[in-house]
């Protein structure tokens, strides 16, 4: 068959990498000539179903109690079990922990083959599954055709356009499965990021320090009320978190988190390769750095060279009279 069929998780809704991964898979789906169908699977999954049928052909909710929260295997077997008796070419994930961990894992299953962390996804002339990735730190980008049906795939949170609500909903059926739990691996601790209003993947603004930003204090008495006034997200590089001046969950780069927003502030921060991978998604990239010489001027679009101290108080005392 040439349907596509994406995986999402009641527990997270309908966010921004939910809806780029629908529009990903609708674009896929006229591609190839088949329909888009969403298989959506734990607690909240009936809630979000009538959402997901907006924007989906058929609509899958799999919230039997033993799916309720996420274990690995459980989740990996129902999963296996959806999409195999649909056979669909493409089975498409977003960019959550669940998804990065299921995805290999149920390509095997479905003896197809797997790519991660993807930023395109379309068809070959000759019909397969290909997409792209960045490599290298972000210096290159890789293109995969993947051979093996069904290309079972994790996409980058927001690289994708969402897709527009069609003119009649999807339907919405209840999975018929006997769900054993499997306890061969599990859960045993579960722990809730705090992280403000929104993800920091989905941010739209970022204000990001670094190293030279000197200390823990800066971030809270300089960024983050320069971050209120952009209604932005607080970042960090690698070295700021290592050092233990902010939380690790604020980590940006190759070993972080991968950010795709409007506009990524970098605040005494070099442009390691490390953390560029985590930021070449973004649309627009401008740096405060005393170093002239630093790698990330030959990214940015926008740069000052001079001590962050004296330029962060006059963009607050600038953005502040606009705003009056």
């Amino acid at each position: 068959m040439n349907d596509v069929c994406i995986i999402l998780f009641g527990a997270a809704g309908f966010d921004k990498a939910a809806q780029g991964l629908a529009g990903a898979g609708r674009r896929l789906a006229v591609e190839l000539g088949g329909s888009l169908r969403a298989v959506v699977v734990g607690e909240g999954a009936q809630a979000l179903a009538p959402e997901v049928a907006r924007v989906a052909d058929e609509v899958t909710v799999a919230d039997q109690p033993g799916l309720a929260e996420y274990q690995p295997e459980t989740c990996l077997t129902a999963l296996a079990e959806l999409c195999g008796t649909r056979r669909p070419r493409a089975v498409l994930l977003a960019g959550d922990t669940y998804s990065q961990e299921t995805a290999p894992r149920l390509a095997h299953r479905l003896g197809g083959s797997a790519a991660g962390d993807c930023v395109e996804v379309r068809v070959a002339p000759g019909g397969m599954v290909r997409v792209s990735r960045q490599v290298y730190g972000g210096k290159a980008q890789a293109v995969l055709e993947l051979k093996r049906s069904p290309a079972v795939v994790w996409l980058r949170a927001r690289s994708f356009t969402p897709a527009p609500a069609r003119a009649e909903a999807g339907a919405v059926t209840r999975a018929a499965l006997n769900v054993r739990p499997d306890t061969r691996a599990r859960v045993v601790e579960r722990g809730r990021e705090e992280s403000g209003e929104a993800r920091l993947e989905e941010a739209r603004v970022i204000v990001s320090g670094g190293r030279g930003i000197g200390g823990p204090e800066p971030f809270e008495s300089e960024l983050k009320p320069l971050a209120e006034l952009l209604g932005a997200q607080l970042a960090a590089s690698r070295a700021a978190c290592d050092a233990g001046w902010v939380p690790p969950t604020w980590q940006v780069g190759q070993t972080g988190k991968k950010v795709t927003p409007e506009l990524y502030l970098a605040v005494a921060i070099t442009g390691a390769s490390q953390h560029m991978a985590g930021i070449s998604e973004a649309k627009t990239i401008a740096a405060i750095n005393t170093d002239p010489d630093a790698p990330i001027f030959k990214h940015c679009r926008f740069g000052i060279v001079e001590d962050y101290r004296k330029v962060v108080p006059l963009l607050r005392e600038k953005l502040s009279a606009l705003m009056k």
